[in-house]
């Protein structure tokens, strides 16, 4: 078979067979098929889309080209369950859902990606902790997520190794917003992490890959009948991404709101709001709730007690960072040397949030290419929320960066993506569905 006819035939419109798709996995999974070749196809499908027939077939086939995890019930005798984000700007929620169940009772196996696009990467955002082991192998996470219930790891050479190489070609060839290759990326590796439930985080919004609120319901479809064919049970929830997710954006940034939300110390309002919509979402999909005002309860419960914290700080641990994360947070993650308020006046009406996510690759801190090293310090904290009126006292954002002069740039990239105005804009929901089949 020439893949070239593959290429030719999706980009005339035509359907992929078994034959093809296997063919196309397989030659990502090992490396034949040159990165242009699967690039292009990638564009062709981006433009012409697949059949639901053909992106399930593509999310097993590269689900089956690695390893798949088989979890025994004698040691692992809860639900093994997990969420994903689409991706956004500022979502940090895997650094507490996962330890927020893990509190509950769940197993949570959680592989995560890297940045793609504009978006941060949980796994770049885990890697800003020292010593953190993102990658361990399989021995090792199974032990982790057996001794703690929960562990947080990075796509690793043997889960969905397809998928790697295919997510790290779409990254840089602006490929991304595919219903059917996000997808099958995402599917692939949840199936091969051999979960029994699936809770999915669909971002809707200027910081989205879907920005229509019925782009979102086609992905959330598309990812719940899929799953389905595959014996995933998965529930969807579609929640806002018209401006950054909590208070800061940027990697070591991220981790501190995290800890600081573990610890009860700070929550945001609309962190907080979706990340306890998930975590209860995810006990009722796995079954270990059967009322959503008791879910949401339990959940709400694993942080203020501080399990939930314990749970991730035991993560950090075994996973190879310190052991005093959480007391210590401020000495180990790492800190820009140049830190400088944006002010401004007025009341924030509107944020272009993909603006804001390339903002943040442009100091340093999200890849233009395949490999790149990033910066893990640099970002925005202190992010005021829309509604918020800017005076002298309270800046847009607090700016994290490697110099004055990529610090000058960010700020006018800042700006350029915020609509200041004199009245408040009207309210948006956080939360605008949730979809179970």
């Amino acid at each position: 078979m020439l893949f070239t006819d593959v290429i030719r035939k999706k980009r005339d419109g035509g359907e992929l067979d078994d034959a093809e798709i296997q063919f196309f996995v397989d030659g990502l999974a090992d490396e034949s098929l040159p990165a242009e070749q699967v690039s292009a196809l990638a564009m062709a499908v981006f433009l012409n889309s697949m059949s639901f027939d053909e992106a399930a077939k593509l999310t097993l086939a590269m689900a089956a080209s690695g390893t798949v995890l088989d979890w025994n019930p004698d040691i692992y005798d809860a639900p093994i369950v997990d969420k994903h984000s689409t991706g956004g700007v500022g979502d940090k929620v895997s650094f507490l859902l996962a330890p927020i169940l893990a509190a509950c009772g769940c197993y949570v196996p959680m592989i995560s990606g890297r940045g793609l696009g504009h978006t941060g990467g949980t796994t770049d955002k885990a890697e800003s902790i020292p010593g953190y082991n993102a990658t361990p192998d399989l021995d090792t996470f199974r032990e982790v997520v057996r001794d703690v219930k929960c562990a947080i790891i990075g796509q690793t050479p043997d889960l969905a190794p397809a998928d790697r190489r295919f997510y790290s070609i779409r990254d840089v060839t602006s490929t991304v917003e595919s219903v059917p290759l996000i997808t099958a990326s995402i599917l692939s590796k949840k199936i091969a992490a051999g979960l029994q439930g699936l809770v999915m985080d669909v971002k809707v919004g200027s910081g989205a890959f879907m920005e229509s609120l019925d782009k979102a319901r086609e992905l959330a479809t598309s990812i719940i009948g899929t799953a389905g064919r595959a014996g995933l049970k998965t529930h969807a929830v579609i929640t806002d991404m018209n401006e950054v997710l909590g208070s800061t954006a940027g990697n070591a940034l991220e981790i501190e709101e995290s800890i600081r939300f573990l610890r009860n110390e700070v929550r945001e309002p609309r962190l907080n709001e979706v990340t306890i919509a998930l975590c209860a979402q995810m006990l009722l999909v796995s079954g270990q709730a059967t009322d959503r005002a008791d879910a949401v309860t339990r959940c709400e419960e694993a942080v203020s007690s501080g399990r939930a914290a314990e749970k991730f700080a035991a993560m950090v641990e075994d996973l190879g960072g310190p052991g005093d994360l959480l007391e210590n947070y401020q000495g180990y993650l790492p800190k820009a040397p140049f830190v400088r308020p944006v002010m401004a006046q007025g009341i924030v009406r509107a944020v272009n949030t993909r603006a804001v996510g390339n903002a943040i690759i442009e100091l340093g801190g999200g890849r233009r290419e395949v490999g790149q090293a990033l910066d893990l310090s640099v970002g925005f904290s202190d992010i005021a929320a829309t509604g918020t009126e800017l005076d002298g006292d309270t800046p847009l954002a607090v700016i994290h960066a490697a110099s004055e002069d990529d610090a000058a740039i960010a700020e006018g990239n800042l700006l350029a993506a915020v609509s200041l105005g004199d009245a408040a804009p009207a309210e948006r929901p956080v939360v605008y569905e949730i979809l179970t089949g």
